[in-house]
């Protein structure tokens, strides 16, 4: 890109669709995008498989999440949450030898902390996750300046999530999980996904 070419947060893709720019960084982006990102994701496991995501790729670009999701799913027991806490400390060990995952030591073990904070809870995952949303008549953000990286409500909800025994769940990854199960629509106006 020269210095003359206008920087835009929308980019068309292939199909001429406008997509939020990053939705078009790359092919598996794009797809995630157009076919989950901001899609409301209701359910105790799926929203644990969420959950667990966005605590792995803390420090990380998500694309290596993206791309070793599959991995993720088969060591993790496709995310279910009973399964996920009976794992023992031989689970632990043996997925931190799994190269198909991301290995490290404490975002496996607050994993397994996860699964059995979320089959701790009364009322279940969906439901205190979901007490969260944002106003879904909250203007769509026409710059990616617009979106914040955290929010009133991603504080309030990582706070509950640690008061129920959660781990790396802070302000920030709670926002990413909210924007990614479709909590809070940060798609830029004029997106075609929004």
């Amino acid at each position: 890109m020269t210095d003359l070419e206008p920087v835009t947060d929308l980019k068309p893709g292939p199909d001429g669709l406008l997509r939020c720019a990053w939705g078009e960084s790359t092919d598996d982006y794009r797809h995630y995008h157009d076919t989950e990102w901001g899609k409301p994701v209701h359910g105790e496991d799926p929203l644990f498989e969420r959950i667990c995501l966005e605590a792995f790729q803390s420090g990380l670009s998500w694309i290596t999440i993206l791309r070793r999701r599959e991995g993720f799913r088969a060591a993790f027991a496709g995310f279910e949450i009973a399964k996920v806490a009976a794992f023992t400390e031989q689970d632990e060990a043996r997925l931190l030898q799994d190269t198909g995952i991301i290995r490290n030591r404490l975002k496996i073990a607050a994993a397994v902390a996860n699964a059995r904070a979320a089959q701790a809870l009364d009322g279940g995952l969906d439901a205190l996750v979901w007490q969260f949303a944002a106003d879904p008549e909250r203007p769509a953000p026409r710059t990616l300046a617009e979106v914040p990286a955290v929010t009133p409500e991603s504080t309030a909800l990582a706070k509950e999530l640690k008061r129920h025994g959660f781990k790396f769940v802070g302000p920030t990854t709670a926002y990413a999980l909210m924007q990614a199960c479709g909590l809070v629509n940060d798609h830029l106006a004029g997106c075609h996904a929004r």
